[in-house]
């Protein structure tokens, strides 16, 4: 049981961090989730993903894309553009 508490509260705290920095919070749950709660990939495919929708990309096509590449810049930019 301590195990996951430590799991749990280390996942509070990534969500924590990725709030402060202003992504959604049903976002921020999603990404930990499609990356087994590492907090360096769900920050970079928020980010990423806030990138291309700047671009105006539907978030939907971001989001498949950006799994597929494996949160690669260039090749999911690649990839969305040939969309």
């Amino acid at each position: 049981p301590g195990c996951l508490l430590v799991q749990f509260l280390s996942y509070l705290g990534a969500c924590d961090r990725l709030l402060k920095q202003g992504y959604e919070e049903g976002q921020v749950e999603e990404a930990m989730e499609m990356f087994q709660y590492s907090e360096k990939k769900a920050a970079e495919f928020l980010h990423l993903l806030a990138q291309f929708n700047d671009m105006g990309f539907q978030q939907n096509e971001i989001k498949e894309v950006l799994l597929l590449c494996g949160n690669q810049k260039e090749k999911a930019l690649e990839e969305l553009v040939m969309k």
